[in-house]
């Protein structure tokens, strides 16, 4: 196995040392979407292979959902690589450029990072996202994938290397690690460090701790999305009620999903039935504090400290009221994960210092949180989002792909 991802660690190396212009990399992605769309039949039909597998496998129904590949699916990943294609290439863009009075002539400019080790479950569409927005920002990628996504991965990258061949690139700035076995996880992290300049993983809270707990090489990415959504005493009722209801159901499986309600105690009275009953029609279940238990009409079950520091993934929310903002971005920022949270009031004042003051990577103002993804960013997709205090923080697209380096000229100039 060792010797396997040596190999692997050396292809990827030597393909990213090969450098394209942007031309060359913009031909690429776009025979890219050519040819999943050609193929798309061929797609289809091995990501039924791998639902089949799941459900045998008894995955959860959110994580299934996560893995499948329907038309309207593949045709947002192949508008997406399009939008990326379009998207100016971030390297080798000067940053900024300055004269010193010693005489030195100092500029920034962007580089890409090198090679890329990407960790994920159940998602085939980061396969097609991470594979194009690494190769346009100038890095080579080492894809694993879980298990049960296998066969739709191995189409997807099969594709994508043809996309390189027939622009006479190298196919090894894409590779899939094909193996099952769950050793190649513990050889990328710890024995590749001389390969690959960063990991990024995508997926459950299990697989993350284990990235950051045994990589030796820069990670970027979140442990959890534990998202809040805070209405404020100046939110406006069907506001807040739609948002809700969208940043937590229109996709419980995703990251961005709200986890937590906040109300402030002036508007919770008449707010929570109208909002919550909206939720729970459709088969979401309540847990609430004391408060919320006693003015609630609906069935709601007590929350406790477990509840606020629970990112579900489903159909569950927990509900919190609050006798201030303050006390509301206090608990925020003790129980949140720094992805995004959301404030919900016609309240300028109220808004910047809950923008201001929540740790949160994406702090949002009457808006849901559904909308933490690089693609809504206008970043043609994201490689993850990332709540690391270091930058790159937030959605991570091709402009968070690169580094950068110093390029200093001068007149012959020698230090006195």
């Amino acid at each position: 196995m060792n010797e396997l991802m040596n190999v692997i660690g050396l292809k990827s190396k030597k393909a990213f040392e090969e450098k394209n212009d942007t031309n060359n990399k913009n031909k690429v992605l776009n025979l890219y979407a050519k040819l999943l769309q050609k193929e798309k039949k061929s797609i289809l039909k091995e990501n039924l292979k791998d639902i089949k597998f799941a459900k045998d496998k008894r995955l959860r129904e959110n994580l299934i959902n996560r893995l499948r590949i329907d038309e309207i699916k593949l045709k947002n990943i192949i508008n997406s690589i399009n939008k990326i294609s379009k998207l100016k290439d971030p390297v080798n863009v000067t940053l900024k450029k300055w004269s010193r009075p010693n005489g030195l002539i100092i500029k920034r400019v962007t580089i890409p990072i090198g090679v890329i080790g990407i960790i994920f479950e159940s998602r085939p569409n980061v396969t097609s996202d991470v594979a194009s927005l690494c190769f346009k920002s100038g890095n080579s990628v080492i894809l694993k994938g879980g298990s049960e996504a296998m066969n739709t991965n191995k189409i997807l990258v099969k594709l994508f290397r043809q996309a390189l061949k027939k622009n006479n690139v190298n196919e090894n700035y894409i590779q899939l690690v094909e193996t099952k076995d769950r050793k190649v996880v513990d050889i990328m992290l710890s024995k590749m460090k001389k390969y690959i300049n960063v990991i990024i993983p995508r997926g459950g809270k299990n697989l993350v701790k284990k990235v950051q707990k045994l990589s030796r090489v820069p990670i970027i990415g979140h442990l959890e999305g534990l998202c809040h959504t805070y209405v404020d005493k100046d939110a406006e009722l069907n506001m807040a009620s739609n948002i809700i209801f969208n940043a937590k159901l229109r996709n419980t499986g995703i990251c961005g999903a709200t986890e937590t309600i906040i109300f402030h105690e002036k508007i919770a009275k008449k707010f929570c039935n109208p909002i919550l009953k909206k939720l729970e029609d459709k088969n979401c279940k309540i847990y609430g504090d004391n408060f919320i238990r006693k003015y609630y009409k609906g069935k709601v079950y007590p929350a406790n400290e477990k509840n606020w520091s629970t990112e579900y993934l489903a159909a569950a929310i927990s509900v919190k009221v609050v006798k201030s903002s303050i006390e509301a971005i206090n608990h925020i920022n003790k129980y949140g994960t720094m992805h995004t949270d959301s404030i919900i009031t016609k309240n300028k004042k109220t808004a910047k210092q809950f923008l201001k003051n929540v740790k949160s990577s994406i702090a949002m103002h009457n808006t849901s949180t559904q909308f933490a993804d690089g693609g809504e960013f206008g970043f043609g997709g994201e490689v993850g989002i990332s709540t690391n205090t270091l930058p790159p923080r937030g959605p991570v697209g091709l402009d968070q792909l690169v580094s950068f380096k110093y390029e200093v000229s001068s007149k012959g100039k020698i230090r006195d």
